[in-house]
């Protein structure tokens, strides 16, 4: 397992992506309005980079079992499209459909998708691989991370807000081809873009388990 991911919950890998392998993602991807689009793995240019050896061979190393691309979102911040985003961590995975199995709660509706938060332990044993397609730092939204949080469970706002005061950021500068490996725990925040570059992510989820019987993933390569 990684130490620094261990660690931290997170480690930035430099250039896994080849050019060619970001041009074709990016035109697969193409242009985007609003902040962001999800279900992404039932493209095949999608699945296929999640697929890559390379990326599975990350996720194998940390995570307890075989993984499996079971979420991609796309983002892309621009002059156009910009926001920032509050502290929080991924607690959510996306499924199939509705079904009360113990310890599966909080359930929503995001794009006619169901959004359920599964046990701590579960959410331990998933990695996000977020890959930029385009240079990022602090002047297009560059993400910030308050390190080693991903080890203190699930987070009230109230706790979250006091570690803020204790924890000092990091900035998770990037460039195109590099990915970053993070835990959903990790406590991770982001800035709006001063500039007028884009900042184009591919976020995939890998979990490294199977789900309870009745529940499916709902975006899957």
């Amino acid at each position: 397992m990684n130490q620094h991911l261990e660690q931290q919950g997170f480690a930035i890998i430099p250039q896994v992506l080849t050019p060619d392998e970001l041009q074709r993602l990016g035109t697969a991807l193409g242009p985007m309005e609003g902040a962001g689009r999800r279900g992404l793995l039932v493209d095949p240019v999608v699945a296929h980079i999640a697929r890559l050896p390379k990326l599975i061979d990350l996720a194998r190393a940390n995570l307890p079992a075989e993984p499996h691309p079971v979420r991609a979102i796309f983002f892309n911040k621009t002059a156009d499209a910009n926001w920032m985003v509050a502290w929080h961590q991924d607690l959510t995975i996306t499924v199939a459909k509705r079904v009360e199995v113990p310890g599966f709660t909080a359930w929503s509706m995001k794009d006619g998708v169901p959004h359920v938060q599964p046990p701590v332990e579960l959410l331990q044993n998933m990695l996000t691989i977020r890959i930029h397609l385009d240079d990022c730092d602090e002047t297009n939204g560059a993400l910030r991370v308050l390190a080693g949080t991903h080890n203190l469970g699930r987070l009230t706002a109230e706790q979250i807000q006091e570690l803020r005061g204790k924890h000092p950021e990091h900035l998770c500068d990037a460039a195109a081809g590099d990915v970053m490996l993070m835990r959903p725990l990790l406590l991770h925040a982001s800035s709006r873009s001063h500039g007028v570059a884009e900042r184009r992510v591919l976020h995939l989820e890998y979990a490294g388990f199977t789900l309870p019987s009745g529940l499916a993933w709902s975006d899957v390569a």
